[in-house]
């Protein structure tokens, strides 16, 4: 790899964001580290990025050792540096908390907020070696106003908000930003579940409800605006950007409409 050649870390790329954002920025001539616990999936995604830029790394992002060797991994081909890492992987489950299972519960938190953290904290020195770095976290439209039946996803996506918030102050002296995507509700396997009691995917039931469904290839556009831009946080798609005026400025009215959306928080069943 050229030495001055831009490279991305990418979780959750076997799949969803993940592989899309690899594929955008693949083909605009980084060098993409894609990394899942789902190997046929990343090789699937590596198809679809040009010859010779990208490495797989096996990862399940709750397991620290396997962070640590990824990231020495990558490092090998990037001549120690790493531009940005997308902290991306992440799981969702819906429905009222009190039906939840505490596995349910304890794999969400693992996987979206300790896995998160546990990413930052192992990507740091390539991140801090490398001239305008940046950290890139996924979190959502539910980390704006918290969603009803997707208590705890919600939950883990105000934490990284924090993250991104907190880290972005914190390095700046560093000269690494932090930055987070904040996308609505994007056709991918996260929705795509099939509802048993009424037999409609959660993408049907959504725009059955008049819910904007957006396609994944507008991530990959909001990913270099997150990066390349000054705020920190880039609403994803005109539900998003509505959620987030809405919160700010009619905070009342807000929680009226999404109480007349309650039952759709199970849709939220599988990985991003």
């Amino acid at each position: 790899m050229a030495e001055q050649q831009k490279s991305m870390f990418v979780t959750g790329a076997a799949s969803g964001l993940g592989r899309e954002v690899a594929r955008y920025f693949a083909n605009v001539g980084w060098f993409i580290g894609l990394a899942d616990v789902n190997m046929e999936g990343l090789a699937e995604t590596a198809k679809l990025l040009p010859p010779g830029m990208s490495s797989m790394h096996k990862l399940d992002v709750t397991d620290r050792a396997q962070w640590k060797k990824a990231v020495a991994e990558f490092s090998k081909h990037t001549g120690g540096h790493m531009t940005v890492l997308f902290n991306n992987a992440g799981i969702g489950s819906g429905g009222p908390i009190q039906d939840m299972t505490d596995e349910d519960i304890d794999k969400m938190i693992a996987v979206n907020l300790t896995g998160v953290i546990s990413g930052t904290r192992a990507c740091f020195e390539l991140l801090k070696n490398t001239p305008d770095a940046c950290v890139l976290y996924t979190s959502s439209a539910a980390g704006i106003y918290g969603s009803a039946g997707l208590s705890v996803y919600s939950a883990t996506k105000f934490a990284v908000r924090g993250l991104a918030e907190a880290h972005d102050i914190e390095w700046r002296h560093l000269g690494i930003k932090s930055r987070s995507l904040m996308p609505g509700f994007i056709d991918t396997n996260i929705i795509a579940a099939v509802d048993a009691g009424s037999n409609m995917s959660g993408k049907d039931k959504l725009q059955s409800a008049g819910v904007e469904v957006s396609p994944v290839s507008i991530i990959g556009p909001a990913a270099w605006e997150a990066i390349h831009g000054t705020n920190v946080h880039t609403t994803v798609n005109k539900m998003a950007k509505q959620l987030a005026f809405s919160a700010r400025w009619f905070p009342n009215r807000l929680r009226k409409t999404l109480g007349l959306m309650e039952g759709l928080g199970d849709v939220v069943r599988a990985k991003p």
